[in-house]
């Protein structure tokens, strides 16, 4: 059996919803400077208020903090108070520098001199 609710009511309950989402997710998007909130993330996408800008392009993705990915996202469609994104390319950042080389697990650390 479903519930059938006027206008309003939906309204009013879909902005309740997006107030919780919004609250409880750490994750944000900077975009040409700006930081926006992220409702909820996916694997292929993640999901923001209708009323943020619209984006599109590069994209920094943090959860606080801490720098997850470097992506490329288009506007996919709105539905329910939020506007969907989805990933073109989600490239994870490292915080050490790329290598172009095999690092072998028994290679020392360091170098040790004698001093003498």
């Amino acid at each position: 059996m479903e519930a059938i609710f006027s206008k309003e009511i939906q309204a009013g309950l879909d902005k309740a919803r997006v107030a919780s989402l919004k609250r409880a997710s750490r994750l944000r998007v900077s975009a040409g400077g700006k930081i926006h909130p992220i409702l909820r993330m996916w694997k292929s996408g993640f999901a923001m208020e209708a009323e943020a800008p619209s984006l599109r392009g590069r994209v920094d993705l943090y959860d606080g903090s801490l720098h997850l990915m470097q992506c490329l996202i288009i506007a996919s469609d709105d539905e329910n108070g939020e506007r969907r994104y989805e990933f073109k390319r989600a490239t994870a950042v490292s915080q050490a520098p790329a290598v172009d080389f095999e690092i072998a697990d028994d290679a020392p650390v360091g170098l040790i001199e004698d001093a003498r």
